[in-house]
């Protein structure tokens, strides 16, 4: 795996560094573009003064199933770090699905049976269509299919999602799949939506950022201890009026008949986690499987047949029973580099910490070579970002700049979580704000990259910030009767901005003109040309060529 020495490409006399602004697109409109509203005279700078071209990051440039399909974090980090564009957790499941190997796995064999001995199949997961974390056609699959089986008792634990979709449009997925649940319900196939709450109130946190989201989903979804409605409409409309809350942010509910629970999870059960993303999976997979598990008091933990529907971590096997394999992503940039002894820096805050290290070595827990790789996680603010909107750039950047003045590193990762948490929260300000934050780091951080003679790529990974309205489908703003715009929480399908930064008057390079439709792929052969290595000849092409 030691990389070949280019003949073509010198290497660049400083250090290679990409910088990862979150959630950064670039938007064909100015009204809603926080991007666009801030005020960021040094990204306008480097804009005028250096090379800059688009980049694609969402839909079939990232593996998605279709150009319809807006990219994530997780997926855009895959595609910066392997070089090449793998087939994504969406299309994997979707093709599992079509194809029948799901349920000829023994995965699903495995949980059915268990739920056929007399118990009850658990069924937790995003609800909602924005397919990227899951997909409610994946769930309704599981459902038929279950029944058909003779499966006779499902509960569903809905986690709501106003995040990846509209940040009121919950009750535009209950109501049609009510609907489904009783067109599916008769005497012999008993299945009710048992429990649920906003995705960043319970069960979905990721990086270990903060337990407690977890603690309160354990307590919703296995022991039935929360406030009880008859309904997850009548929960959903209750907070409404109580909290004044979107949906990601509802507090977490439990249905209940007479007082009683209707789907705790119990002895013998079988429970199916049915996000196929693996970054906000892993934590609720440990409380269910892990033996030695210490993060929070679990109780009586009831023996279950336990699957996710991917391995969200191929390391630490987490969990060990998956229904659908995950793309085997072998051979990527941070691999390469490790092998032939090219030192490495990754650095974001807990936010972001595992895109720069675990997606971007292909799902990959840990380092490569504990001898020329660090890794700096700064820990994240445990607030609501949009209250915070800087985050932890100032900090970031500190540890950044004393990284390159080292002159240890080679080749340096940062992602900027900014554009991309702030983002979700549709708080158009408080976007504006995170990107004026942002502006101001790299006015700190570029004299000292250029003054160690170094190259820098500034790029993102998706859109988020850069449409804070929501759309209609002629692409314009959406306003109510009174003229409001209707905020936007999730990606979007923009592409995103790609800068070349270099220390030097005549670097020896210039970006190609001739690549149609470029994407993130092609990140990873321009870091190898930057470092004075040829590509493997199955990566996706370089940006770059000699000048």
């Amino acid at each position: 795996m030691n990389l070949v020495r280019s003949s073509r490409f010198a290497a660049c006399p400083g250090p290679v560094i990409t910088i990862v602004l979150d959630g950064v697109g670039i938007s064909p409109r100015e009204e809603g573009d926080a991007v666009k509203t801030a005020r960021t005279p040094t990204l306008d700078a480097l804009r005028a003064e250096f090379p800059t071209t688009r980049l694609r990051a969402h839909g079939t440039a990232v593996g998605m199933p279709s150009d319809d399909d807006m990219g994530n974090s997780e997926v855009g980090h895959n595609a910066f770090g392997a070089g090449r564009v793998f087939a994504q957790g969406a299309k994997l499941v979707s093709e599992a699905i079509a194809s029948g190997s799901l349920w000829q796995g023994a995965a699903w064999r495995e949980v059915t049976a268990a739920a056929k001995g007399g118990h009850t199949l658990h069924f937790i997961g995003l609800f909602s269509d924005g397919n990227v974390h899951s997909h409610l056609d994946h769930l309704k699959a599981m459902l038929v299919q279950a029944k058909a089986e003779g499966v006779a008792r499902v509960r569903l634990h809905i986690l709501l999602d106003g995040r990846d979709v509209g940040e009121t449009s919950a009750l535009d997925y209950v109501d049609p799949f009510e609907a489904f649940l009783a067109e599916l319900r008769n005497a012999s196939f008993d299945v009710a939506i048992a429990s649920g709450g906003g995705r960043m109130q319970i069960t979905m946190d990721r990086y270990e950022a903060d337990w407690s989201m977890v603690v309160r989903g354990w307590a919703i979804h296995v022991r039935g201890e929360g406030r009880q409605f008859a309904s997850a409409r009548a929960a959903i409309e209750t907070y409404r009026s109580e909290a004044r809350v979107i949906d990601q942010d509802l507090p977490g509910f439990v249905v209940a008949r007479d007082g009683k629970p209707i789907g705790q999870i119990v002895d013998g059960d079988a429970v199916v986690l049915f996000n196929f993303r693996g970054d906000r999976a892993i934590e609720i997979s440990r409380a269910f499987v892990d033996e030695s598990f210490d993060k929070f008091d679990r109780g009586p933990r009831p023996q279950v047949t336990y699957a996710g529907m991917m391995q969200y971590d191929g390391d630490t096997r987490m969990p060990p029973r998956f229904l659908v394999v995950p793309p085997a992503i072998d051979r990527t940039l941070g691999e390469y580099l490790a092998k032939s002894g090219v030192t490495q820096y990754a650095i974001s805050e807990t936010q972001k910490y595992g895109h720069v290290t675990y997606f971007w070595n292909g799902n990959r827990s840990g380092k490569f070579d504990e001898a020329t790789e660090t890794y700096v996680e700064i820990p994240s603010d445990v607030v609501p970002f949009e209250q915070r909107p800087w985050m932890k750039c100032a900090e970031i950047t500190d540890t950044l700049i004393a990284a390159v003045r080292s002159g240890r590193y080679r080749y340096l990762r940062v992602n900027y979580a900014n554009g991309d948490m702030v983002g979700h929260t549709g708080n158009f300000e408080a976007a504006v704000t995170a990107m004026q934050a942002l502006d101001l780091q790299l006015a700190r951080l570029l004299p000292v990259i250029r003054a160690a003679r170094g190259t820098v790529m500034i790029t993102a990974d998706h859109g988020n910030a850069d449409e804070m309205y929501e759309l209609d489908k002629k692409g314009n703003v959406k306003r109510d009767a009174q003229g409001h715009t209707k905020a936007k929480t999730s990606h979007t399908l923009n592409p995103v901005p790609f800068v070349l930064v270099s220390g030097e008057a005549d670097p020896g390079f210039r970006l190609r003109q001739d690549l149609a439709a470029p994407g993130l792929s092609n990140v990873a052969a321009t870091v190898l040309n930057l470092l004075g290595f040829e590509a493997p000849a199955d990566y996706d092409p370089s940006l770059i060529e000699p000048a």
